[in-house]
């Protein structure tokens, strides 16, 4: 979904390995809000998200997500790509129509398989770099029973995503900017909510024990100690599959010994939901103070406390977790040297043979998912994945995963192959993934496009650690690689 911002910046473009060119895209980080009709009269209210690169001059195109925070259907989420056409119409005025098309569901909402289709129109007002306007769209589930017309609000702001070539690997570049998304931090998390005493599951069930569950979090900061970031996680044990929860942050954090020591404190807010987890409509509010240690020169590892409440729903738990950062770039007000590392964001299918439910059957499901691997070295990749349902009347079904991945060299016909080790939750839809600890291992072979993209074929396994979800998996993706200078 980003080839287009890429075709300028290619072998033809590459001057010199030690000081390669950068390009800059514009892009829009978008908000909206508004409340759709579901069966029997009822309405929930949802929150979209979008990340929007210039393709070209007008049009618009990048990942997006959607999910419920009133209601009744916490829980709801469905993630997916938008496209979007822009045209003036007065000074400061412009109309945009687009489509968003994605997969998930949740929340016991009809949804089907789980495809979930937005066309939309809106008039939106420029206010320096800002746009705010209204937005009139539909919302339909095709292999469901939603089907929903409304208007909305939106509010989007500008910014650039700074990028060189995949060839400028290794290199350094001397910029202050910071690049691709521009997020200083990214960690991964693993920790366990303590509901409070009386709380019980949407079965009247009392909690226990403790919730496990694994995420991550992103993070920029806009002065030497304030920051805003995104955090998501997911249910990985106590029998909350399902649940999955995707929160804005806005924090601070103080050295204690230089910067090698530091405590902190942040709050959150966004939505979350399924697993039986009590949340109402889904609005969750997060609070936490953390110490963070410098274990080498790049990476860091933090604990942290604190106490999480559904705004409108019974959910009120202490929590607990361990994150392993990575730092990835760094905030100056001054041209530092910065080193091209590899990227690749991509679009995928995966059709799963046979998945388990929980009624005992054994039915095909199909996902639609957004990958980003970003190397390590030349051959080597941290990756981060996910995929919704959208065919096999699993809707509501969602995989996050983590993991590592490697390939070979590309030979001279095009043509590589590598393999990828991940681990994450999966849960929703009626698939049994019991716990939600859920790990797939794959092994594809792919064809370098001129240098563009990258279409890749896999085939491999995904298992569930606890439920009886154990299916072969087959993969197609579609990926476009880059630089980003880092840290």
């Amino acid at each position: 979904m980003l080839s287009p911002i890429l075709q300028c910046a290619y072998a033809d473009d590459y001057v010199d390995p030690h000081a390669p060119k950068t390009y800059n895209t514009p892009v829009e980080v978008r908000f909206g809000f508004e409340k759709i009709k579901l069966p029997n009269n009822e309405t929930m209210g949802m929150i979209g998200g979008s990340y929007l690169l210039q393709a070209m001059p007008s049009l618009y195109i990048g990942p997006a997500a959607y999910g419920a925070v009133t209601g009744q259907r916490g829980g709801f989420f469905t993630g997916g790509g938008e496209i979007a056409i822009r045209r003036p119409l007065l000074s400061g005025l412009d109309v945009e129509g687009g489509l968003y098309v994605g997969g998930g569901g949740g929340g016991s909402a009809s949804v089907g398989g789980g495809l979930m289709l937005r066309p939309h129109l809106d008039l939106m007002w420029k206010f320096n770099q800002i746009r705010a306007g209204v937005s009139a769209s539909q919302v339909r589930f095709p292999n469901g029973h939603i089907r929903s017309k409304q208007l909305g609000v939106s509010v989007s702001m500008e910014s650039d995503f700074m990028f060189a070539s995949q060839l400028a690997q290794g290199s350094t570049v001397s910029t202050s900017e910071r690049g691709g998304v521009g997020f200083d931090h990214i960690a991964a998390i693993i920790g366990n909510y303590n509901p409070v005493s009386g709380v019980k599951d949407l079965n009247g069930k009392p909690y226990s024990g403790s919730l496990g569950y694994a995420g991550f979090r992103a993070d920029q900061f806009v002065s030497e100690s304030v920051y805003w970031g995104v955090e998501s996680g997911a249910a990985v044990k106590g029998g909350a599959d399902g649940y999955a929860e995707v929160l804005g942050l806005l924090g601070a954090e103080y050295p204690v010994i230089k910067d090698d020591f530091k405590i902190g404190s942040r709050v959150a807010l966004g939505m979350g939901g399924g697993g039986r987890v009590p949340v109402g409509g889904g609005a969750l509010v997060k609070a936490g103070l953390y110490a963070k240690a410098q274990v080498s020169r790049n990476m860091y590892v933090a604990l942290e406390g604190g106490a999480v409440r559904a705004l409108n729903g019974d959910f009120k738990s202490n929590y607990a977790n361990i994150q392993l950062g990575l730092d990835l770039d760094v905030r100056s007000d001054r041209s530092i040297s910065r080193m091209v590392q590899g990227m690749e964001w991509a679009a995928s299918a995966q059709h799963y043979l046979h998945a388990a439910r929980y009624n005992g059957g054994n039915h095909s499901l199909d996902l639609m998912g957004f990958k980003i691997d970003r190397y390590i070295t030349t051959d080597t990749y941290m990756s981060a994945q996910a995929h919704s349902a959208f065919t096999g009347n699993a809707g509501g079904f969602s995989v996050g995963l983590l993991g590592l991945g490697a390939r070979t060299a590309t030979l001279a016909t095009g043509l590589f192959a590598g393999a990828e080790m991940l681990i994450g939750a999966a849960g929703g839809g009626g698939v049994d993934a019991k716990g939600g600890a859920t790990a797939q291992a794959m092994v594809y072979g792919g064809i370098d496009l001129y240098g563009k993209s990258r279409l890749k074929l896999g085939v491999g396994r995904v298992r569930s650690a606890k439920g009886a979800l154990n299916s072969n998996a087959v993969d197609v993706t579609l990926s476009f690689p880059f630089g980003v200078p880092g840290k």
